[in-house]
């Protein structure tokens, strides 16, 4: 496997491979060329794949706030996807890794997103063979079950011919995220069942094989206080043995944990059991790029308080303890830990040598 971004048949073999071998590929939400590095670096340093992706906020984030973003057109958030892309693409080669690009949560009112990617993916197969991007998600879980798979049916054909890979939400993942807030969502929505999830698999199949499922199975985004949220990743198999079932096959879904921040080790090992190939990241590496930099300024504040004058001395300057590329890369080396650790919770680790 080549070093770089994969897409198309080696991409997807690799999910099968960490299905079949009961790992899964972190994905990681990035907002900047930073984030993007400390997802690589931790990456290279475990002779890993890894997974980076984009939100729409996110996205828009790399492009610059000051740029417009006008609902349904959201140009700087094609244009921040589509560069975000494009500097993963250009740096990940130097990492000596496989990795998978992927754009996280579209929901109904954020197509014109969707659509301005995949008309950059559609530019650069022409030139190039393969998309720009692995995959995408379509989060059409607010909607009706039959809304939610008709326009999941009618982009997975507009994709399938470049083998982009379509991830889609059946049930809704709880709390809030990057500005969407289903902190209020029925309990039950939290939970699909096997007929829903099946429903997906029946309708999406004929198209292309190359699509993945985040059921909901309790999840929620962000960290909370044990005991305030319920996970069911026994869920998962249940979902599976009723796929199996219908189809004659042993596990035929390719699932994604959503709202993987704050899982117990247990919860994670159990869904890696049922079929687990991609798990999202979010919440927990934010705190630690925070960190980074909280733990940097509570051990150097005496020499961040002027351009001059620090514990040394009156005169003493301090641009060497305030240039951006000092602290910054404070928050990535944080960062570059947790990623690392989601890789080793995830089994995402090369076999003792």
């Amino acid at each position: 496997m080549k070093a770089g971004v994969i897409t198309g048949d080696v991409a997807w073999a690799l999910l099968q491979h960490a299905k079949e071998n009961k790992y899964a590929i972190p994905a990681f939400n990035c907002t900047s060329t930073s984030t993007v590095n400390s997802v690589l670096e931790a990456g290279m340093k475990m002779g890993r794949p890894v997974m980076i992706q984009f939100s729409e906020g996110g996205a828009a984030f790399i492009a610059g706030k000051a740029l417009p973003n006008e609902k349904g057109k959201l140009q700087a958030s094609i244009l921040g996807a589509v560069a975000g892309a494009n500097f993963v693409r250009n740096v990940a080669p130097a990492y000596g890794i496989p990795v998978l690009v992927h754009s996280d949560h579209c929901a109904k009112k954020l197509l014109p997103w969707f659509d301005g990617m995949l008309d950059a993916d559609e530019a650069f197969f022409k030139a190039h063979g393969e998309p720009l991007f692995l995959s995408h998600m379509l989060d059409l879980s607010e909607e009706p079950d039959e809304e939610n798979i008709a326009i999941c049916v009618k982009y997975l054909k507009r994709m399938a011919p470049m083998k982009i890979i379509l991830e889609m939400e059946i049930g809704i993942t709880g709390g809030v995220e990057d500005g969407v807030d289903n902190s209020g969502t029925a309990k039950e929505k939290l939970y699909s069942t096997p007929e829903d999830v099946y429903a997906v698999y029946e309708n999406l199949n004929p198209i292309s094989p190359m699509f993945t499922i985040a059921a909901a199975f309790g999840n929620v985004h962000g960290v909370y206080k044990a005991g305030n949220v319920v996970l069911s990743p026994k869920l998962l198999g249940d979902f599976q043995d009723y796929a199996g079932k219908k189809t004659g096959k042993d596990k035929p879904l390719c699932l994604v944990f959503h709202g993987g921040s704050g899982s117990t080790k247990e919860e994670i090992a159990t869904a890696l059991s049922n079929g687990i190939v991609k798990m999202n990241i979010d919440t927990d590496t934010q705190w630690a790029y925070w960190e980074g930099l909280l733990k940097f300024y509570k051990a150097k504040e005496g020499y961040l308080q002027g351009q001059i004058g620090n514990p040394e001395g009156e005169d003493k300057p301090n641009k060497s303890y305030y240039d951006p590329r000092k602290w910054i890369r404070e928050c990535e080396t944080s960062m570059v830990k947790r990623v690392q650790e989601a890789c080793q919770d995830l089994s995402n680790v090369n076999p003792a040598s």
